[in-house]
């Protein structure tokens, strides 16, 4: 891909996120919906291999689905109202069929199927994109209309990505396709709170894509894309597995990393809230997730194949310029949980 056509694709990307997130009027946010919809379509084929044209083509189908869904419930809400500007409604097949949309956009169960396809079918730059980037824009329309949306929609939505977020991934060995279902999960995590407080939302959306960005540049480094390769990787590199162990288990919420923060943050709202099945249901579900991490990280660590070299240090000497230069991410996505009580003040 030359500069030129880059520098396109990527400023159509971010134009259409910034177009609907400072928009109010409808047919605006859905264009920059369709602008990073069809802009992330090259950059996902980037890697010019049948297996991504076809991850492309399942990302377009879904996405056009949704968009499709989502301009019908745009229509029946200007033909209900008169006006094209965001208002509250009480109209049941209105607030379904626009829940349903967002949901299919951000990768909600049960409509969840693609974003491991997808994920596992790209690149790991390409991924990356896709499941921080991209999240931003629906996550930000739901928000703005949390009053109108279908609430036992979301809830149930948020139940079932928790726990197939966690289920799918116990038997995964391929970690774009694990990070796809943490994906999966985390987004369970930012619905159940939003119908009680839409800022904490935002908050986890934040922090997951602090960890989840930090992950992708070191296995990005590091070339490591099954949990087979962590293994060998631990044999040459055992600080740059380190990191990226502590990073896994940040994203499964394992305190005192950082990931357990917004967990505990949403465990409270929900508790102060009487909504005690929800959040026990959730928490339940969560410990699937820290399973497969907590599995996989001793698995890989435990684990040290068998060699004629003595050299074993020799990462030592070893330039890592690129993990240098994401160490402040690093930082953040291991060590931010004492800023648990700033973060509350903030919401």
């Amino acid at each position: 891909m030359n500069i030129t056509l880059a520098t396109t694709i990527y400023t159509t990307l971010i134009m259409g996120t910034l177009i609907t997130l400072i928009s109010s009027h409808w047919l605006l946010m859905w264009v920059g919906l369709e602008m990073s919809m069809l802009s992330i379509i090259p950059i996902l084929m980037n890697k010019n291999n049948p297996r991504s044209t076809e991850a492309a083509t399942k990302y377009f189908l879904t996405q056009a689905t949704a968009s499709m869904i989502l301009l019908l419930s745009i229509i029946m809400t200007m033909m209900h109202s008169g006006q094209w500007a965001m208002f509250n409604t009480n109209n049941q097949i209105i607030s379904t069929t626009l829940t349903l949309s967002l949901i299919m956009k951000l990768g909600l169960a049960p409509f969840h199927f693609w974003v491991t396809e997808v994920t596992q079918g790209t690149s790991l730059l390409s991924g990356m994109i896709m499941l921080t980037w991209q999240k931003i824009a629906p996550l930000s329309i739901l928000i703005q209309i949390y009053p109108m949306t279908n609430q036992p929609l979301i809830t149930t939505s948020a139940l079932l990505s928790a726990l197939l977020g966690g289920w799918g991934g116990l038997n995964q060995t391929q970690l774009r396709k694990i990070l796809a279902y943490s994906s999966i999960a985390h987004m369970g995590w930012m619905m159940v709170v939003m119908n009680y407080n839409p800022s904490i939302s935002l908050l986890n959306l934040t922090i997951y894509i602090i960890l989840t960005i930090s992950l992708f540049t070191t296995l990005y480094t590091n070339n490591n894309l099954t949990t087979l390769s962590l293994s060998h990787t631990w044999s040459t590199a055992p600080p740059i597995i380190i990191i990226i162990l502590m990073n896994l288990l940040s994203l499964g919420g394992l305190p005192p990393l950082t990931g357990f923060s917004p967990k505990w943050i949403i465990i409270n709202e929900l508790i102060k809230n009487k909504d005690i099945i929800t959040i026990t249901l959730m928490t339940m579900m969560a410990l699937l997730n820290l399973y497969f991490y907590m599995r996989l990280t001793y698995s890989t660590t435990l684990t040290l194949f068998p060699s004629t070299n003595n050299t074993k240090t020799k990462w030592y000497f070893h330039n890592n310029k690129t993990t240098m230069l994401s160490s402040p991410l690093i930082t953040l996505s291991t060590m931010a949980l004492p800023l648990t009580p700033l973060m509350i003040i903030l919401n």
